[in-house]
């Protein structure tokens, strides 16, 4: 199950990149880890962007 198929938990997904940002910081991470680590991070970034979109649109219909 993708992120799409289930309810956008914006504060899981922020919690989730600080947890990467600690992980790829921290020098015993392998580079294969840190490739899955990033392609992880890219999905989240996305998600959150496409969420806080959405969350703008719908205040700025509410305005009108």
């Amino acid at each position: 199950m993708n992120m799409s198929e289930k309810k956008f938990d914006y504060t899981k997904a922020v919690a989730e990149l600080d947890e990467i940002a600690a992980k790829v910081e921290d020098p015993a991470t392998s580079l294969d880890d840190i490739g899955a680590l990033v392609k992880r991070s890219k999905e989240l970034i996305e998600a959150c962007r496409k969420y806080l979109r959405t969350v703008r649109d719908s205040i700025e219909d509410g305005k009108e």
